[in-house]
């Protein structure tokens, strides 16, 4: 990442003694998802300006220019950015404090509460499952509506900011479990991004491969692509034994 999208605006001592920036996840899922995006629209990773989702227990955007990540929605920990599955997302920090100084919760509840209570699990009351909020909306549940319009929220902030890092947009690329498997989230997602030439009426994931799920000759093409961690180790680890 650039300076302008790595550094913290805190003191230098903090962010030089302590290590205080943002550094950003999800780094085997994105690389993986930008060569099979690369393969998909017969273009190298150096061509391409993409927005990348990754939508699973844990959630963030980034932005790849020319080939590389350039920002993204984690920071100094994987907390910060996009609702998730049970981690809140980020969250005013004054907020921390003043439960902290004003309310005298321990440092250790607030962590807890905010990695493993909090996200769609506390929005809906029931669920952090994406799956099960789907049919509870569609029952009714006006939580599990709430929480699902604060998850699709958070995203197109997130992918809006990741744009700002982007001088066009080639291709807006979803992975990870719910980018893959939640046909509802993409289309909320992308219905709400009209701004960017970006439009509802996906398809659903046919198979489970890499496809174009939006309308031939889309403005901005959306892609899905499988979440491939385990693969992208894989290849690492084997370009890296090649070498020795």
């Amino acid at each position: 990442m650039t300076a302008a999208a790595r550094e913290y605006a805190v003191p230098a001592d903090w962010r030089h003694t302590y290590g205080l920036r943002r550094y950003g996840f999800h780094g085997l899922s994105y690389a993986w998802a930008l060569a099979r995006t690369a393969e998909l629209l017969g273009r190298r990773p150096e061509q391409l300006h993409l927005v990348m989702v990754h939508l699973g227990g844990g959630c963030s955007a980034c932005a790849v220019r020319d080939g590389r990540s350039v920002d993204t929605t984690m920071g100094f920990t994987p907390l910060e950015g996009l609702v998730m599955s049970r981690r809140s997302g980020s969250i005013d920090p004054g907020a921390l404090t003043w439960l902290l100084t004003r309310k005298n919760l321990p440092a250790n509840e607030i962590e807890d509460v905010l990695n493993r209570r909090s996200g769609l699990l506390a929005l809906s009351g029931t669920s952090g499952d994406t799956r099960d909020l789907v049919r509870s909306r569609t029952a009714g549940d006006e939580r599990a509506a709430l929480a699902l319009d604060v998850f699709t929220h958070q995203c197109r902030r997130g992918i809006a900011g990741m744009a700002a890092s982007l001088s066009r947009l080639d291709a807006l690329v979803f992975t990870g479990e719910i980018g893959e498997d939640q046909p509802e989230v993409r289309e909320e997602v992308c219905a709400g991004l009209s701004v960017f030439g970006l439009t509802g009426g996906l398809r659903p994931l046919v198979a489970e491969r890499p496809e174009i799920v939006s309308e031939p000759g889309a403005r901005v093409p959306v892609v899905v692509i499988p979440t491939g961690e385990a693969q992208q180790i894989n290849v690492e680890t084997r370009a890296l034994l090649d070498r020795g």
